[in-house]
């Protein structure tokens, strides 16, 4: 089973992405902030195949995590995915050009989850 990452500050989202995510097959992890979520994956070794991030968090935001998670090769195969209420294109550019997979705003459904996963390739 595939291990997920749900990055978010708030408790509400990280819970819907959470059960998303488990109705799809894979095994999830959550963490508040890009802090958090640096030590999940630290921990979690090589395990996380998917991380799902907000932009906008305390102590390391979502593009502070996406660059720093970039700038560690082996987790060049990791697949990070924004999912934010950042919806300009400024920020999508700046997601994307960090080395962002896909780019997800709130709010979003199951469906769209699904799409993004699918065009990251890592959702049949």
């Amino acid at each position: 089973m595939a291990k997920a990452l749900v990055v978010d500050d708030s408790k509400a989202v990280r819970m819907i992405l959470a059960k998303i995510l488990k109705e799809l097959g894979y095994e999830v992890r959550e963490a508040e902030n890009g802090k958090g979520a640096l030590e999940v994956i630290e921990a979690e070794k090589d395990a996380v195949a998917l991380v799902l991030a907000d932009w906008n968090m305390p102590e390391i935001n979502g593009l502070d995590l996406l660059k720093r998670l970039r700038q560690k090769p082996e987790l060049s195969s990791l697949v990070v995915i924004m999912v934010t209420t950042e919806t300009g294109l400024d920020q999508m550019m700046a997601a994307l050009e960090a080395g962002a997979n896909e780019y997800v705003m709130k709010p979003f459904t199951k469906d769209i989850l699904v799409e993004k996963l699918q065009l990251a390739g890592i959702h049949p």
